[in-house]
């Protein structure tokens, strides 16, 4: 999409929600159009600008508190997924659940129940690169009973134990790159222990290829214009790696949550402007951040 004047504005063609953030919010968005009442085990999108749209619609957010108080309701799980707990007391407080896990999160938590399953039987360790507390890495570690070990940068490689078994997965949208360095340290940090990585290093590919393919793309994206306004959440994980992929190739990158961080100093004798985002990024802010900069032209 391009608006053109003396400066040209150009949306990324390939931004905008993932598949799972596109599933769960079309699921909020038919329930509220019959019920108007929804409540949300946290936030549905890590979308400030999103959050409030559907809050206005009638989505409701909670938290695990006020969850546990819920009775007779229904509530809507997120693309994060949860952890058998949540499900638990669902049941026994007669909570309908709409879950809207989404399908490359339910099948990573299977792994890691039965990884951990099989870790326990061996005297090893479920290990996952993510960041502690993010939703998803909470329902990943319930798979666990809180067994796993969380690292968030190769810098914490040291709380696994290098002479034991270990199982590696991976926050669905964290960066790859950083993935397979953690896999190449934890590899040698074995191997000065005196251990064989082939024999006691297992290793899923659990990053979202959705997430990993719009690295080149983004980049590409990025060098083709003088400037890049790249609009995310702040509290999105995956907004920080496409936005470090972004400003990697074009230091001339700006991170905004919503127009109204917009700098009109920017844009001063740019040509060419690019407007992307991350997966949980929805395409009607792309064109409303869009159309704010070409007015201000």
């Amino acid at each position: 999409m391009i608006f053109r004047n003396e400066m040209q504005v150009v949306i990324d063609p390939d931004a905008g929600f993932c598949f799972g953030v596109e599933a769960s919010i079309s699921l909020a968005e038919e329930h509220l159009r019959h019920v108007k009442k929804l409540y949300c085990l946290g936030e549905l999108v890590h979308n400030e600008e999103e959050i409030d749209r559907l809050k206005k619609l009638g989505l409701m957010v909670i938290d695990y508190t006020q969850y546990e108080a819920l009775h007779n309701e229904t509530v809507l799980i997120r693309a994060h997924g949860e952890p058998p707990s949540t499900f638990e007391t669902a049941r026994k407080n007669n909570l309908n659940l709409i879950n809207s896990t989404c399908p490359i999160v339910k099948k990573l938590q299977s792994r890691v129940f039965y990884a951990d399953e099989e870790m326990l039987a061996r005297d090893g360790q479920v290990l996952i690169y993510g960041k502690e507390q993010h939703p998803e890495v909470v329902g990943l570690m319930g798979q666990t009973n809180e067994r796993a070990i969380i690292i968030n940068s190769p810098s914490e490689v040291n709380k696994i134990d290098f002479t034991r078994k270990i199982h590696l997965f991976s926050q669905t949208t964290k960066d790859e790159a950083e993935y397979r360095m953690i896999q190449q340290i934890i590899g040698e940090r074995i191997m000065a222990s005196g251990g064989d990585p082939e024999q006691l290093l297992n290793v899923t590919r659990s990053v979202c290829k959705q997430v990993s393919n719009r690295i080149p793309g983004i980049k590409d994206f990025a060098k083709s214009h003088e400037l890049i306004i790249f609009v995310a959440g702040k509290s999105s994980s995956n907004g920080k790696v496409l936005f470090n992929a972004a400003s990697s190739v074009n230091p001339n990158t700006h991170f905004v949550s919503s127009v109204a961080e917009l700098n009109k100093n920017w844009f001063k004798d740019i040509d060419t402007i690019g407007v992307t985002g991350a997966t949980s990024t929805p395409s009607w802010l792309l064109k409303h951040v869009a159309g704010m900069i070409q007015q201000m032209d």
